[in-house]
């Protein structure tokens, strides 16, 4: 079963969104700038970052796309 987790910056703005699985973050997350657009997003597998990850400009366009290795 996984539980939802959500943390927001001092302003109350949504910061961070995603699951979780016995704490460890699991599935598709997304963090957030103070302004609403998005900053990063990326998947979790075992509590470890794992496939796709993008970072997003200021204006919410694509900066960047990186790809994480699963620890062995």
């Amino acid at each position: 079963m996984t539980d939802p987790f959500i943390k927001k910056h001092k302003d109350g703005s949504l910061w961070v969104r995603g699951q979780t699985k016995v704490g460890e973050p699991i599935g598709y997350w997304q963090w957030f700038r103070r302004d609403g657009t998005r900053l990063r997003s990326g998947s979790f597998e075992n509590g470890e970052p794992a496939g796709e990850w993008t970072t997003y400009d200021k204006a919410g366009e694509v900066y960047k796309v990186t790809r994480k290795k699963p620890k062995a």
